[in-house]
């Protein structure tokens, strides 16, 4: 939108852009397309909408011991079903979540038995995930990166190890121990431990 007219509102926004850092308008540009990507899934964008405080229904009723054992290690929480799904939507909240689902697609990959599939699925996980602007990229550094791009030129189940295990490092040092102490959890415990009381004092 363009204005020619003295004091006219989109001049003067768009002379306000213009005093702006070129990095801070890239980042804003790369914050709205991360938006624009989640928003444009409604699942995603209605999980976004919902997942600021975890909500207890009917999945967690009869998990109570499994909450009470994510938070003795990662490997609980990433051996539970439930487990990975509440923390997936804590990560939601965080922006976060393609960390887990990299780490989800490689387990994935890892099961596949097809020669042929192997290799589309490793470019498929490579073109979302690992390499440089990818759509979804997670948190890797430059000689992981370049080493995963070198294993798709002889696709194997383990090409992504690497890269699966720095980011399992990332989340287990630094969102997982934001998980235990949010809001979310500390009720979804409160509501475990309290069940477990009742289902004992009716014994």
């Amino acid at each position: 939108m363009s204005c020619w007219v003295p004091g006219c509102p989109a001049l003067s926004m768009c002379r306000g852009l213009a005093a702006l850092p070129i990095a801070c308008l890239e980042r804003a540009k790369d914050l709205k397309t991360r938006l624009g990507i989640l928003l444009h899934k409604p699942e995603l964008g209605h999980r976004i909408r919902t997942s600021s405080k975890l909500q207890l229904g009917s999945r967690w009723r009869d998990s109570s011991h499994e909450v009470l054992e994510w938070r003795e290690s990662f490997d609980q929480l990433l051996k539970s079903k439930s487990g990975v799904t509440a923390f997936h939507t804590f990560l939601k909240t965080e922006f976060s979540e393609e960390n887990l689902d990299f780490w989800l697609a490689c387990e994935d990959f890892k099961k596949t038995r097809s020669k042929t599939k192997l290799a589309s699925k490793a470019n498929r996980i490579f073109e979302e995930f690992v390499q440089s602007e990818a759509p979804r990229e997670v948190n890797i550094d430059h000689e992981t990166r370049e080493i995963t791009r070198k294993n798709l030129s002889g696709a194997t189940s383990t090409c992504f190890n690497e890269a699966q295990a720095k980011t399992r490092t990332l989340m287990e040092k630094d969102s997982y121990p934001r998980f235990l102490k949010s809001a979310s959890y500390q009720d979804m415990t409160k509501q475990a431990t309290s069940r477990g009381i009742s289902k004992r004092s009716h014994t």
